[in-house]
C-alpha cells in the first residue's frame, strides 16, 4: 500500500498498475488477519487439548505417584523430616495408627495420649537401676511414730534436657503442684506435716551424692519453713551437645513403719528398669511388689534364697515403661502377724 502511494505521487507507473498493487496489498492484509485469527483460535484449542491430556495423565498416574512418595518416606525418614512439620507428622501417625487399629477415633485418642506423655517428654532414660534400702530407726521421735530410714540410689543413662538438676521436699501442697510441673529438671517429694516429719529438715530428706559419668558434683542446699531444695550442676556441654551421660544420685528420706507401702514413680519414658528393695535391717515379716505395670514384656520378680541372711526382692522390666508408671512395695510387720501367719508368710517368701 505504501509502495503504491509512492509510485502514484511520483507518477512513475501507470494508474492501472498502481491500482493492482493496492488491491494485492489489501488482499495480503486481510489474509494475514484471517491467518492470525485462525492461529489464535487453533492454538487455544490446542492448549486446551494439551491441558486435558496432562490432567488425564496425572489422574492415571496419581496412584503410582502416591505409592512412590509413601514408599519413599517409609524407607527414608530423612526426606520426610525435610518437608514435614510436627503437626503433619502427628496427622500421619494418627492416620497410620487408625488404619492399623481400624478405628480412627480410638487411634486419635491413643496417639494424643502418646504424644503428650512420650513425644513431648524432654528426656528418655535407659538402663535404669534403682536400689532401695529400708532400715529401722531405733529411737522414736517426739510424736512416738516409728519410722523406717529409706536410702534410694538411682542410676541411669540420659541425654539431659537441663544443665541443673533439683531435688525438692515440701509440705506445702501449692508449692508441690508448682514444682511437680517442672519435671524432669526438678524431682519433688511431698511430706505430710506431722510430728517427726519436717520437710525442711535433713533428717526427713537429704541428697547425699550426685555424679555424672563417675564425676562427683557439688550439691547446694537451700531451706525454708515448708521445705528444702538441693541443686546440682550437670554441665552445659552435655545439654548443648545432646550427649548421653550416666547419672547416679543417692538420697535419704523417712517413711512411717505403719504406712505399709512405698511407691516408686517413673517420671520419664524408661527402657530397662531394674528395681531392688533390701529390707534386711527391718522387722518386716513379708514384702510384696506389684507387677501390674504396663509393659510389652511381663516384669520378672525375684527374691534372695531363704537360706541367706539378707532379704531382698527385685523387679526387672526389660522393655519400655511410660511416664507415670508406678511400682508399689507393700509390707507386713512381724508384730502384725500371728505365729501361724508367720509360718505362712515364710512359706510364701520361699515360694
Amino acid at each position: 500500500m505504501l509502495l503504491a502511494k509512492w509510485l502514484e505521487e511520483k507518477q512513475l507507473v501507470p494508474h492501472l498498475l498502481i491500482a493492482l498493487l493496492d488491491g494485492l496489498a489489501d488482499a495480503f492484509l486481510v489474509a494475514g488477519l484471517i491467518g492470525a485469527a485462525i492461529d489464535f483460535w487453533t492454538q487455544r484449542d490446542k492448549d486446551a487439548r494439551d491441558d486435558a491430556r496432562v490432567r488425564r495423565l496425572l489422574a492415571d498416574s496419581a496412584p503410582a505417584f502416591t505409592d512412590a512418595v509413601v514408599r519413599g518416606f517409609a524407607s527414608s525418614p530423612e526426606d520426610l523430616r525435610r518437608v514435614a512439620t510436627p503437626a503433619l507428622l502427628d496427622d500421619l501417625a494418627t492416620n497410620a495408627l487408625g488404619l492399623r487399629l481400624s478405628d480412627a477415633a480410638f487411634a486419635r485418642e491413643i496417639y494424643a495420649d502418646l504424644r503428650d506423655t512420650v513425644v513431648r517428654a524432654p528426656e528418655r532414660w535407659h538402663d535404669v537401676d534403682v536400689r532401695i534400702r529400708l532400715s529401722s530407726i531405733d529411737e522414736r521421735n517426739t510424736g512416738g511414730v516409728p519410722r523406717f530410714a529409706v536410702t534410694v540410689t538411682w542410676e541411669y543413662s540420659v541425654v539431659p534436657s537441663s544443665p541443673v538438676q533439683r531435688f525438692a521436699c515440701t509440705s506445702d501442697r501449692d508449692e508441690f503442684h508448682e514444682l511437680v510441673s517442672d519435671i524432669p529438671s526438678t524431682s519433688t517429694w511431698f511430706m505430710t506435716p506431722r510430728p517427726g516429719f519436717d520437710a525442711s529438715s535433713r533428717d526427713a530428706f537429704e541428697l547425699l551424692q550426685f555424679s555424672v559419668d563417675g564425676e562427683e558434683k557439688k550439691i547446694r542446699r537451700s531451706a525454708r519453713k515448708t521445705g528444702q531444695t538441693y541443686s546440682v550442676g550437670i554441665g552445659d556441654d552435655a545439654v548443648r551437645d545432646s550427649r548421653m551421660v550416666r547419672i547416679r544420685h543417692v538420697y535419704r528420706t523417712i517413711t512411717p513403719r505403719s504406712g505399709h507401702r512405698l511407691y516408686v514413680a517413673i517420671a520419664q519414658p524408661t527402657k530397662g528398669l531394674s528395681l531392688t528393695m533390701d529390707y534386711t535391717d527391718t522387722d518386716i515379716a513379708h514384702m510384696s511388689v506389684t507387677d501390674l505395670v504396663s509393659a510389652a514384656q511381663r516384669p520378672h520378680i525375684s527374691r534372695l534364697p531363704e537360706q541367706t541372711a539378707a532379704r531382698e526382692i527385685s523387679l526387672d522390666v526389660p522393655g519400655w515403661l511410660l511416664p507415670k508408671a508406678e511400682v508399689t512395695f507393700v509390707w507386713t510387720l512381724a508384730s502384725e502377724v500371728s505365729s501361724a501367719d508367720a509360718g505362712s508368710a515364710s512359706a510364701a517368701r520361699a515360694a
